[in-house]
């Protein structure tokens, strides 16, 4: 298991798991697409993710691969330290 720490003044040291850190990323996303940035077809195409599959990720019945999730931070330019704050 990969843990990363962080310090913060409000959060003292706290660690963060793949699982937490793909939660984020997942919650990001739907954020994104509630917002109208992007579509879930844009998304599936830009990262080479079937869009059924990305649905069942966003809705929670599915995980997504390290690999998978480094496509996304990749294609939409995020940084870990963006899913940190």
């Amino acid at each position: 298991m990969v843990l990363i720490y962080f310090r913060g003044e409000y959060t003292g040291d706290m660690p963060m798991d793949f699982q937490r850190l793909q939660s984020r990323l997942i919650a990001n996303l739907r954020d994104r697409i509630q917002r109208g940035d992007v579509t879930e077809r844009a998304l599936a195409r830009m990262t080479g993710i079937s869009q059924p599959h990305l649905h069942h990720v966003l809705k929670g019945k599915r995980l997504l691969s390290m690999e998978k999730t480094d496509q996304i931070l990749h294609h939409l330019r995020l940084d870990l330290r963006d899913l940190l704050d």
